[in-house]
């Protein structure tokens, strides 16, 4: 079966792809995947397709509008070469956080962003938690959200005494999420109630649960400015908590981020490689990175032989 699969790389994350290809045993297909000079995205597949199983590997981070023409355009590309079903590996996906309409005249992007990675020739995607469960169905083709919780839970069982643990859903919004994982290490569940005032600023207001002398980790699926994840751990500490630690899937880190968390009280930030980690994110004395690669290859795996994903987190 390994015979009639291709993974194809796009420039997102190269390392993730390395690292998922390892796992599989398989190497990464030859492909160009490169710049005109006037930036526009040129690709060329450079080995035979025909007929099989091809894996796209790319996250729509930073830069995301490149990263997602790179993927349309991989894709497209592959449906000209005939491949026989074309699978968009999607370890973030970018915009999913303009789920619904936010106020009035305003766009569903990841609607848009659905109808455009279907409409290339994609024939089914993966992807890693993604903002809002409803996401899958705004593609017209089957879609697997995998879960890092079990890869987290691990990590924490490895790295902390979870007698004295207690999940934290940094919102009321992420509370399924932080539940799933403190069912997981059978840990008690507090909730930060905050209220935002304006975009990109939060105030938090109230810790709902006991988190005194507790080992708190806050849970979320991305941290993009960090301003809430660093005020719900002032707020958890201000309340008696003992330490707070944050386990969060999809690192964005935008703007200065990393040296509000690395200045912040947070003691330990654990992110996966769903996007690439930068130098300053490598380099910073509290932020972790665990990897998805073997999580996505064993997806992957079982995607491509017809075996169930979902078993995956039983």
């Amino acid at each position: 079966m390994k015979a009639d699969i291709k993974l194809v790389a796009g420039n997102s994350n190269r390392a993730l792809s390395e690292a998922i290809a390892a796992y599989l045993s398989l190497p990464l297909a030859k492909a160009q995947v490169r710049r005109f000079a006037d930036m526009e995205i040129f690709v060329e597949i450079q080995e035979n397709v025909r007929g099989q199983d091809v894996f796209i590997i790319q996250s729509t981070s930073f830069p995301t509008n490149d990263h997602l023409m790179e993927l349309l355009i991989i894709s497209d590309a592959l449906r000209r070469a005939s491949a026989k079903r074309i699978t968009a590996v999607i370890p973030y996906f970018g915009y999913a956080r303009q789920d619904r309409k936010a106020g009035p005249r305003t766009p569903i992007s990841a609607k848009l962003v659905a109808n455009l990675i279907t409409q290339s020739g994609v024939d089914r995607v993966l992807t890693v938690d993604l903002h809002a469960g409803q996401i899958q169905g705004f593609f017209d083709i089957p879609t697997d959200n995998l879960f890092a919780a079990p890869l987290m839970a691990r990590d924490i069982q490895q790295h902390m005494d979870t007698s004295n643990v207690m999940v934290v859903s940094p919102d009321v919004g992420g509370v399924v999420r932080a539940r799933a994982l403190a069912k997981r290490i059978d840990a008690p569940l507090a909730i930060v109630d905050k209220r935002r005032e304006r975009a990109g600023e939060s105030e938090v207001m109230n810790i709902i649960g006991d988190v005194k002398g507790r080992s708190c980790i806050l849970v979320d699926d991305i941290v993009d400015s960090g301003g809430t994840l660093c005020n719900a751990a002032d707020a958890l500490l201000a309340d008696g908590a003992k330490e707070v630690y944050a386990y969060i899937t999809h690192g964005v880190l935008s703007g200065g981020a990393v040296a509000r968390i690395a200045s912040s009280k947070l003691k330990e930030l654990v992110l996966t490689d769903s996007i690439q980690p930068t130098e300053a994110v490598k380099v910073a004395s509290n932020i972790r990175v665990i990897s998805v690669a073997q999580l996505m290859g064993e997806a992957i795996g079982r995607t491509a032989t017809g075996s169930s994903v979902s078993s995956l987190f039983d």
